[in-house]
């Protein structure tokens, strides 16, 4: 990537025509990135767990640019039965689907199991959006040179597979958990982009983190522990040190618009630790890399989810 200046939200092509959803559209870096795609003229889907605050969102961005076109939908990534209503709907409603942005997620919580039974951040992070994929794997293959944009996060690095644990029943630390959620959801971008390059079809997955933004998402676990000096604790530190939710939203941005991005790109911020900056190529731990692991965690999904992926014609 060779520019003359940083990449900034202004940069995003002309996109009318285009139909995205974003996971999670509905707050932090999920709103910034949704609200940029429908200022470009995108028709934007909000796939958001609370119909109410997902419409709330859509409103907003509309009142700040009455041309945008703005859709919401239910899912719940917690929920396989909503994965696939969901699924069940947008086919419902469209025919194509340019960019699906894994974005939603859960971090650093109070042992919880989704409603399938799953660790809570497996569960949601990982393989409620590997369903979500697989589901609306036919229109994106349809569309023709369609993105998956995959949020990851860098504390991926702190993370390894645990595959004789993946639910973490034997022992539970949330930010190992986590770190476990967000290598999966590395290890799914680049492995989705290593069987459509071998089924030989016209897709890029890519995968992208935020630096450190400020959103809920940082509170959200001390807040179910009831614990309110973390949670003081954490908005402060999102206050002082933390880049914006804007500026957060740019690394997805770029992974899902830029023309110059390819398939297995992972997309960062620039600055010191990529905690914050613009968005460029970065790189992840070897572990993300490894295709054999992605290989063994894509055929435990499958029969986790029941989601089997055709790239067929």
């Amino acid at each position: 990537m060779s520019r003359n200046r940083p990449w900034t939200a202004a940069d995003l092509p002309d996109l009318s025509g285009k139909i995205i959803v974003i996971t999670g559209g509905n707050s932090g870096i999920g709103f910034q990135a949704a609200r940029e795609f429908a200022h470009k003229g995108a028709q934007v889907v909000l796939a958001c767990r609370n119909v109410e605050k997902a419409q709330a969102a859509a409103a907003q961005i509309e009142r700040g640019h009455p041309q945008a076109a703005v859709q919401t939908l239910q899912l719940d990534l917690a929920d396989l039965k909503s994965v696939r209503d969901f699924a069940r709907a947008f086919h419902a409603r469209y025919r194509r689907l340019d960019v699906l942005c894994n974005n939603a997620g859960v971090m650093a919580l109070p042992y919880r199991k989704t409603a399938d039974g799953f660790e809570m951040q497996f569960g949601t992070n990982h393989l409620g959006h590997f369903a979500l994929t697989g589901l609306l794997l036919d229109l994106l293959l349809g569309t023709g040179g369609a993105r998956v944009v995959t949020t990851s996060s860098s504390a991926h690095r702190m993370g390894y597979m645990r595959f004789d644990d993946l639910q973490s029943e034997r022992d539970y630390w949330e930010w190992l958990a986590y770190g476990q959620s967000k290598l999966a959801n590395l290890l799914f971008a680049f492995e989705l982009q290593r069987k459509a390059d071998r089924a030989g079809v016209r897709l890029i997955s890519a995968a992208c983190h935020p630096g450190y933004a400020a959103t809920n998402l940082q509170s959200a676990g001390p807040r179910m522990r009831g614990f309110w000096p973390m949670e003081w604790a954490m908005e402060f530190a999102n206050l002082m040190f933390a880049q914006s939710a804007a500026k957060g939203a740019l690394p997805m941005l770029y992974a899902a618009a830029a023309p110059e991005v390819e398939g297995g790109d992972y997309i960062g911020p620039d600055g010191l630790g990529e905690l914050r900056g613009h968005p460029i190529k970065v790189s992840c731990s070897s572990a993300a890399r490894d295709a054999a692991s992605a290989a063994r965690l894509w055929e435990l999904s499958e029969e986790l989810t029941g989601v089997r992926y055709s790239f067929g014609a």
